[in-house]
């Protein structure tokens, strides 16, 4: 097998895959797809287990080492466990992991860690009961926080917990930070990214200048109104990482301090971490808009329906679907090579995309 690295044009060499497994989901989250769900796709328009397990294989010898499974949600995927295990057996493939919202990790974490899935990120906006069922729609905070206790019981490591700031939220930062200090809950906060327009659930950041910002609205209390969220809603990680520190510092913790390098949890992504003092976990802050990570972006994504991107922030798709049903491995391998080479060195505006969220991986 060969073991080159593929770089862009800009030389980044290309070793991560994030995988779209399905556009379904068993939440609603506002700013991931409409309240009624994505339109339902016909079951020939999604890859199968065995199509994607057999990409996997053919990129694997063009240097991917790392792969994320994502959604929508993985998890309501029937082909989940299986498609874990076939990951697992490919040469080369180091890494395999998933993103997940935890409601359905306590019936299936000892399958996935049995067939070889490594670790777990769990997205978990609030820990305000009310506010995570407006957000999520159909979620209960319950159901996400035994998501964490079983990928923890299950082993996986690291287990990682994403959340999405948004300033009209208000969320309680410090008590999700605060997660990290008794067990080894590595707490990542990103930066929220105004991007999609009204169709596909967020608003664009260059809508701000024509439009005064809106309040909460009262329809949807706390400001759960993903259609007037915009640019001004982002939390600079600077301005959020002092927050918590001066609320640690108040509540007897300590501020958090620096992690070194290579002491964080293992992982692709761009998060910088901190920990407070003495703690098991530690608190990560992705900065996706203001100190974007382009010039280290080693990663491709595939759609649930074939469709490679280079870039989440570009409507640019690259289908392989197919030339993989054909059984035209060299054509695959050369619409994947053209997808890398049109890789662009970093968005400057976010222009949105056509997708909804939830059927891109994002």
């Amino acid at each position: 097998m060969s073991t080159h690295e593929l770089h862009d044009g800009f030389g980044r060499g290309i070793s991560y895959l994030r995988i779209a497994v399905t556009d379904k989901c068993n939440f609603r989250c506002v700013y991931c797809m409409p309240e009624e769900g994505v339109p339902p796709r016909a079951h020939g328009e999604l890859l199968s287990a065995e199509e994607i397990a057999h990409f996997v294989r053919l990129v694997a010898d063009e240097g991917i080492r790392r792969v994320r499974l994502t959604g929508g949600e993985p998890l309501v995927s029937h082909r989940i466990v299986p498609l874990v295990r076939e990951l697992r057996a490919i040469p080369g493939i180091e890494d395999i992991s998933l993103t997940s919202n935890g409601a359905l990790l306590p019936r299936l974490a000892p399958e996935l860690r049995e067939a070889g899935l490594d670790r777990v990120n769990i997205s978990l906006d609030t820990l305000d009961p009310r506010q995570f069922s407006q957000i999520t729609r159909l979620g209960r905070l319950e159901q996400t926080l035994r998501g964490i206790d079983a990928a923890l019981t299950w082993g996986f490591d690291p287990v990682k917990v994403n959340c999405v700031v948004v300033r009209r939220l208000q969320q309680d930062v410090f008590g999700l930070a605060r997660l990290s200090v008794e067990r080894p809950v590595h707490v990542r906060f990103i930066e929220y990214m105004p991007i999609g327009d009204e169709s596909t659930g967020t608003a664009r950041a260059h809508d701000v200048a024509e439009a005064p910002r809106q309040g909460p609205d009262p329809h949807c209390p706390g400001g759960v109104d993903a259609s007037a969220w915009d640019a001004s809603d982002t939390v600079p990680s600077e301005e959020l990482r002092e927050r918590i520190s001066e609320a640690g510092v108040a509540a007897g913790l300590g501020a958090l301090e620096p992690v070194g390098e290579g002491s964080g949890p293992s992982g692709a992504g761009p998060a910088r971490y901190w920990r407070f003092p003495g703690a098991a976990g530690t608190v990560g802050f992705i900065s996706a808009m203001s100190n974007h990570f382009c010039s280290q972006c080693n990663r491709m994504r595939l759609t649930a329906d074939g469709a490679i991107r280079p870039c989440l922030f570009s409507d640019a798709e690259y289908s392989v679907r197919d030339a993989l049903r054909a059984g035209d491995d060299a054509r695959v391998l050369a619409i994947y090579r053209d997808a890398i080479a049109h890789k662009p060195q970093e968005h400057e505006v976010i222009e949105g995309t056509e997708r909804f969220m939830s059927q891109i991986g994002g």
